[in-house]
């Protein structure tokens, strides 16, 4: 299996995910003009990668803003996420932001409490 990696732009996060390591990295901003075009591969990618997964994987999220769109986007990320975590399967998920962004803070909690797996909010 590809590692799946994007440079970020203007409008879309940067992306690494690495099946070798389980090491699965999503920074910046997401407020793409296709969404289909950003995360139909990642799903793709992460339906493969729960065939086969890293003994532990190791999710990094840390978005300055996303849009409406992304935001369901990233509920079906999360979901894939769960499948993996309900398998038995060590899932580390890190939902970055700034410690004074009240509403990233609050969007990381409601993840959480929607697909009901841990997600470690970490406000810096």
């Amino acid at each position: 299996m590809k590692p799946l990696v994007q440079e970020a732009t203007n409008k879309t996060p940067y992306l690494n995910f690495n099946p070798d390591n389980g090491h699965i990295q999503i920074r910046g901003r997401s407020i793409p003009e296709n969404p289909h075009m950003l995360f139909d591969p990642i799903l793709e990618w992460l339906d493969t990668y729960s065939t086969n997964p890293s003994p532990v994987t190791k999710v990094e999220i840390k978005l300055d803003y996303f849009n409406t769109i992304s935001s369901i986007f990233l509920l079906n990320v999360f979901k894939k996420l769960k499948e993996l975590y309900i398998d038995k399967n060590v899932t580390d998920i890190c939902w970055y932001c700034d410690k004074n962004d009240e509403d990233m803070i609050e969007a990381g909690e409601d993840y959480q409490s929607i697909v009901d797996i841990p997600i470690n909010i970490i406000a810096e």
